[in-house]
């Protein structure tokens, strides 16, 4: 759907010389592409009507996964993927959070506090479940990382889905001990073992010498104050009950596994010095409200969720990660479904996911609607399109 403002129009705008000068290469790279994305810049093809001989004109889309326009297909094929994988057992959904009493660090190290987020969440999630008291068996979960609140600020979480029950050694699938309660694992336990193991992995880094620190970041006796404050906060780990549907779960994801920060249905207005966009308010039960910002602050807070090159955002772990799926797939599915386990390739999911999202309708001619279009141009990125072009609209 066109909409009237995009994050493209707001780089455009107030993405300057100044601005680029305090923002790193991946961040600069990051913005000109969503600036760029679905404009002659990036390349495109002309398709013409044989009926009426009208021209459409279509351009290449920047395929970033920072950009909003760009996830549709890549979301449609990961739901497909995660389809497969499901098993008629219960879902939880579990939420491992930071406080913003590390978000300085969090901007300084993004890759290290990051991973070291997904390496604690999994060992809570791992330990529970070989506890014979509560499992005994090998879990497994898919995490989601989520960098942003509605109104940009920095707020680092993890999105979990852990199924209820796991695997042992000799393949067989093992049910939840505690079957009648409201979770697998007691939360508040959880959230001691969470705390204490990041903070241990964390001094160690800082002992190391590993992490870039604040300038006013404390050190020596004042360390231990810190590190205090951040045992008596509320290190929220929390969990919902179990999906009422095995199909909710993978929708519940996919709100999850390629958003980003903002979309451009939520940008309202763009002046010449300020960007409007709507946010919830969840201090309000999530009432929506107006957030007005400097064009430059705006793309601050955008580029503070630009995660590292080639840093993965999402991943599994257990019997689903990626080393042992297949086989592990393989025994869960043949104890519950009576069934193996079958992936589609790569090629065979694209095509699948396109039928989903476009249907099996044939392109129509904008000015005739005849089915007839054939392509008779094309362009590659960073050269310019044909001159005939120039008087046809997009």
């Amino acid at each position: 759907m066109k909409t009237k403002f995009e994050l493209a129009q707001v780089i455009d705008q107030f993405l300057d010389q100044d601005l680029r000068k305090g923002l790193t290469v991946h961040h600069q790279r990051t913005l000109d592409a969503i600036r760029r994305c679905r404009t002659a810049a990036l390349g495109g093809h002309v398709d013409a009507c044989c009926d009426c001989g009208n021209l459409a004109i279509s351009y290449n889309s920047c395929r970033n996964r920072n950009c909003p326009k760009c996830q549709v297909l890549q979301k449609e094929m990961w739901i497909l993927q995660r389809e497969e994988e499901l098993l008629p057992v219960a879902y939880f959904h579990v939420v491992f959070t930071l406080p913003h009493e590390i978000n300085d660090l969090v901007l300084r190290n993004s890759r290290f506090v990051y991973n070291l987020l997904f390496e604690s969440a999994w060992y809570v999630l791992n330990k529970f479940g070989r506890d014979p008291k509560w499992l005994g068996a090998q879990s497994a979960a898919t995490m989601v990382l989520h960098t942003w609140g509605q109104n940009l600020q920095l707020h680092p979480h993890l999105h979990c889905i852990v199924p209820a029950g796991g695997l042992c050694k000799t393949g067989q699938w093992i049910k939840p001990k505690k079957g009648n309660a409201k979770f697998l694992y007691p939360i508040l336990a959880m959230n001691k073992v969470y705390k204490s193991f990041f903070l241990k992995q964390l001094r160690t880094a800082i002992e190391n010498g590993l992490l870039v620190l604040p300038d006013d970041f404390p050190i020596n006796t004042a360390y231990q104050k810190w590190k205090d404050k951040l045992y008596k906060k509320d290190w929220v780990v929390y969990a919902k009950p179990p999906f009422s549907k095995v199909e909710n779960v993978v929708k519940y994801l996919a709100r999850y596994s390629h958003r980003v920060a903002i979309t451009n249905q939520r940008i309202l207005n763009i002046t010449p010095t300020h960007v409007h966009f709507r946010y919830k308010d969840y201090r309000q039960n999530g009432k929506p409200k107006t957030m007005i910002l400097p064009g430059k602050v705006f793309l601050k807070r955008f580029c503070m969720h630009i995660l590292p090159p080639r840093f993965r955002k999402i991943r599994h772990y257990g019997f689903l990660a990626n080393r042992t799926k297949t086989k592990s797939l393989d025994y869960a599915k043949r104890e519950l479904l009576q069934k193996l386990h079958i992936a589609l390739s790569r090629t065979e999911r694209r095509a699948l996911a396109k039928a989903r999202l476009f249907g099996i309708k044939q392109k129509r001619c904008a000015c005739c609607g005849s089915k007839k279009l054939v392509l008779v141009d094309s362009w590659e990125r960073n050269k310019s399109p044909p001159d005939y072009l120039k008087s046809v609209k997009v």
